[in-house]
């Protein structure tokens, strides 16, 4: 089974993180392949970044021409694009917003996120609301740290724990990891809070291979029927 994991963003050194713990995650027999954008935003924070991101995502996706894979990993929390990557591949696409959720609704009865800048949590929550898993999120709690600032890990973990203590006092009984390149944080704090902490890459990426494992793909009844034929220009054409 091979698994293509996309980051949000052009930053190949985050796309490099992300799938060290994608393939920490994965079973035996799963190959994890990065796909960076080819342009877009080095960090995808707030509207503008996650719109622009969403095409870039998708044009990577468009035009990749590697190896066949079974099934799509989107590693953006909170970043648009899942339902149209959902019309435009054949195979199980995963976004590790949902994915997270999903399962941290499977260990408690109400899950917080923590993210990074308190700008995109008005976004993660609009996208835990399009998922359906809204209800249960009783807080997004942001670090106050950018995308790019999570490389220092003792000052991550610090703002994580701080935060993670609002999650917790607001109600939260599970804990959310709110950005891909908090990937690993699970493990160096999950005893420490004392409550579960869900890291959406590996989520991802077991509920990915569940799906290739049961033979289960998107449907194409309704809302991800394949898009229309038409013309369609991916930027700006050459004069």
């Amino acid at each position: 089974m091979r698994i293509v994991v996309t980051n949000c963003n052009t930053t190949q050194e985050m796309t490099e993180e992300i799938v060290r713990g994608a393939r920490a995650a994965a079973g035996p027999g799963t190959t994890v392949l990065g796909l960076t954008p080819g342009w877009g935003p080095e960090s995808a924070e707030g509207w503008l970044d996650s719109y622009l991101s969403a095409a870039a995502v998708m044009d990577a996706l468009r035009t990749y021409d590697g190896p066949a894979y079974d099934a799509v990993v989107m590693a953006g929390f909170g970043e648009h694009g899942r339902e149209g990557v959902r019309e435009l591949v054949d195979v199980p696409v995963v976004d590790i917003t949902e994915a997270a959720a999903h399962l941290a609704c499977l260990l408690g009865r109400r899950y917080g996120v923590v993210t990074t800048l308190e700008r995109s949590c008005g976004q993660i929550e609009d996208s835990l609301d399009t998922a359906g898993v809204g209800r249960n999120c009783v807080a997004v709690i942001g670090t106050g740290l950018g995308v790019l600032e999570l490389e220092d890990a003792e000052r991550t973990e610090s703002a994580f724990l701080a935060a993670a203590e609002r999650a917790r006092d607001a109600g939260a009984e599970v804990l959310v990891l709110g950005c891909a390149g908090m990937t690993g944080l699970q493990r160096a704090l999950g005893e420490e809070l004392g409550v579960p902490v869900v890291d959406g890459v590996g989520a991802a990426v077991k509920l990915a291979e569940s799906l290739v494992g049961l033979g289960l793909r998107t449907s194409r009844v309704g809302g991800y029927a394949r898009p229309l034929p038409k013309g369609r220009a991916w930027g700006r054409t050459q004069e």
